[in-house]
């Protein structure tokens, strides 16, 4: 396959568990990439620089944002110029990691230093890692339901959870943004990343007990397929602000999708006709819009019926 012309890319957040399979599908897609962690990326074979950053400092982002990729950066004339496009992943994963008030405000400042640095600083594609946590279920506190499915990107949403809200802000600041600066800043909702080894892992699990699968809405995003969806939005210009969400296109069930929620949601309305084995957390919009097209559907590595 002919990829385009690579860009260069600063990833924030790439030695975490989506950023270790994510980069390296930049990579094969022709891209160059700067990683700004706070420990290595763990595979030494790709050659990718980590740039010890502190997200929540400002004055660290503007400087990594204008930082040489590796050594060879030094072996001509020209001076660190901003990249191409910031791919910003860096962040808290999740609640009860640091006491709520440090998961928000670090993601939150995080999110804002990097939008703001990366815009200031001439960036015009900007994308971040929004959660499927924001459609409320999740985290939220007891046996909540979900408003409706399918759920997509136009529903209104009200998170109770601090790293929920935590994302919510991020789309906010990113929105603004977007607008003051005439940039385009995609927003992933990305669903539960699965890494390769978790189908025989954990997929077992799952599909015999879907009751501890509905805070994920039954749903998932093969971290090298959200490699694909990175590439997608940094090749896609000129739509401003967006929001979608990164999953793949089935449900992780047995049955399929309308019977699976008549058992398991019977109380939660189904606003339109959903596909026989359609995830309840549509990726509809990233198809349409962007092109999206999984190559990791679960039932290649697990076949629930064995």
């Amino acid at each position: 396959m002919a990829f385009p012309t690579g860009k260069r890319i600063v990833f924030t957040g790439g030695s975490g568990k989506a950023g270790r399979y994510v980069i390296p599908e930049l990579l094969k897609r022709g891209h160059s990439v700067l990683n700004l962690d706070l420990v290595p990326f763990p595979d030494p074979s790709t050659n990718i620089m980590t740039l010890k950053t502190d997200l929540t400092k400002s004055g660290e982002v503007f400087n990594a944002l204008t930082t040489h990729f590796n050594f060879a950066g030094y072996e001509n004339a020209l001076v660190p110029q901003p990249p191409d496009a910031v791919i910003h992943f860096g962040a808290y994963a999740r609640n009860m990691l640091v006491p709520d008030n440090e998961c928000f405000q670090a993601n939150v400042t995080a999110t804002y230093n990097v939008i703001e640095a990366a815009c200031k600083l001439g960036v015009k594609k900007i994308i971040i890692a929004s959660s499927e946590t924001v459609y409320e279920v999740c985290f939220g506190q007891g046996d909540l339901e979900y408003t409706s499915f399918p759920l997509d990107e136009d529903m209104d949403v009200n998170p109770m959870d601090s790293y929920a809200i935590s994302k919510l802000c991020g789309e906010r600041v990113a929105r603004g943004f977007a607008r003051r600066f005439d940039v385009d800043i995609y927003s992933l909702r990305i669903g539960n990343v699965i890494e390769p080894h978790e189908y025989a892992t954990d997929f077992p699990s799952y599909i015999s007990n879907p009751k501890t699968r509905k805070r994920n809405a039954w749903s998932y995003i093969d971290a090298r397929d959200l490699g694909q969806i990175c590439d997608l939005c940094v090749q896609r210009d000129g739509l401003g602000f967006q929001i979608f969400n990164a999953t793949n296109d089935t449900i992780t069930a047995r049955f399929p999708t309308r019977q699976f929620l008549e058992h398991w949601c019977p109380d939660t309305p189904v606003t339109r006709q959903m596909g026989m084995w359609e995830a309840p957390l549509s990726n509809a919009k990233i198809k349409d819009v962007l092109g999206f097209r999984e190559e990791h559907d679960w039932r290649k590595y697990y076949n629930p019926d064995q």
